[in-house]
């Protein structure tokens, strides 16, 4: 279960998520939204969740007590030991919020953290200090967060080697259970993607983006995580179980503006805009934009690509058993060309990338479109 809170304090300039200023009477008829959503789903289905994750936008940005009322609906479909995370930006928390989030069965807390200097993160347009930061991880501790994963960017407008090294050994240091490192996207329609059109910002080359790659998978081995996907990186036995749901092509059920589902062989998504979606769900309606069927060979595809960012890659057998396809076989050519260009090798019974397919994932993904 995806939980999608679309509220922020501020945009900002390389988001291009689905999100908008925060107002808490917007907050409060959305929350009550999301609940007959929920609600919908569990009359319609009766699933039992094994994870559950609310995302944004910045949840922790609107009242804490509405986060109780989507948790207190939730509870009864959420089995045991689930894992329950909620996204948070280090401003938007305090001792006593985290105390209740924790009091409520959240037991996983994403931080957003992105870089550790105060000029990137003025740069970028976040809200919080490098102060901000290490209160809310102390305080998450201190309310008994054990699983804690923060999110970094690298690649930024004016970053160095020197700084993505000090970002990461800084967050080492604090003994967080769970890194993730994504390289910066400039999606167009983002404030920072018009800055770069207009050459008010300059951005390392490809070069420097890969070097710094290479520096967290290095930094990250030596100092105890291990990857266990192409961006992320944990300590043992603290991988996302919520993503690897995604990763494994699982099924999933998104509520919210904008979320999208995976069920049945559907894939399904939500009206984005939130007044759209409270009026919907307000009529007694799911407040779906779009749908779409997916073949066998688009659900094989995205089988294929999603396990290659896994580093325990595409068990053949399991692919075999699901689809009733030979892998090797139907693809024998193009296993063959990619081992030749070393960029993947199969390893007791599952394909997987090689570190230099890891660099260049987007070229072997293709090759079994």
């Amino acid at each position: 279960m995806y939980i999608h809170i679309p509220f922020c304090r501020s945009k900002c300039l390389y988001c291009d998520f689905n999100s908008f200023p925060y107002r808490e009477d917007d907050a409060a008829a959305y929350t009550e939204a999301l609940l007959r959503e929920l609600y919908a789903y569990q009359e319609r289905y009766g699933f039992m969740y094994k994870t559950v994750f609310i995302g944004g936008g910045t949840p922790t940005v609107i009242n804490y007590m509405l986060v109780g009322k989507i948790i207190e609906k939730l509870a009864p479909r959420v089995k045991a030991g689930a894992e329950i995370s909620i996204e948070s930006n280090p401003g938007t928390v305090t001792l006593d919020t985290l105390k209740y989030y924790r009091s409520l069965g959240i037991n996983r807390l994403s931080i957003g953290l992105q870089a550790w200097q105060e000029g990137l993160l003025r740069e970028l347009g976040r809200i919080h200090t490098q102060e901000d930061f290490l209160n809310a991880y102390y305080w998450a501790r201190k309310s008994g967060f054990n699983n804690i994963s923060i999110d970094l960017i690298f690649a930024l407008p004016n970053q160095t080697s020197d700084m993505w090294k000090e970002t990461l050994d800084k967050v080492i240091s604090l003994g967080v259970d769970h890194i993730s490192c994504y390289s910066l996207m400039l999606e167009e329609g983002t404030r920072l993607y018009e800055l770069y059109k207009e050459g008010k910002v300059q951005l390392p080359d490809e070069e420097l983006d890969r070097e710094m790659y290479g520096m967290a998978v290095d930094i990250l081995d030596y100092s105890g995580y291990s990857q266990y996907e192409i961006s992320n990186f944990a300590r043992r036995g603290m991988e996302c179980k919520h993503n690897l749901i995604y990763w494994r092509n699982e099924e999933y059920i998104g509520i919210g503006a904008g979320s999208h589902s995976k069920l049945e062989g559907v894939r399904f998504w939500n009206y984005k805009d939130i007044n759209r979606y409270i009026d919907l769900v307000t009529e007694g309606k799911l407040p779906v934009e779009g749908q779409e069927e997916l073949s066998s060979g688009e659900d094989m595809w995205e089988t294929i690509f999603l396990a290659l960012r896994l580093n325990e890659g595409l068990d053949l057998a399991g692919f075999a058993g699901k689809y009733g396809v030979d892998f090797e076989a139907k693809y024998g050519s193009r296993i063959k060309k990619l081992e030749d260009q070393g960029l993947v090798f199969i390893e007791s019974g599952r394909l997987k990338l090689t570190d230099k397919g890891r660099d260049l994932s987007n070229s072997v993904f293709i090759e079994f479109r």
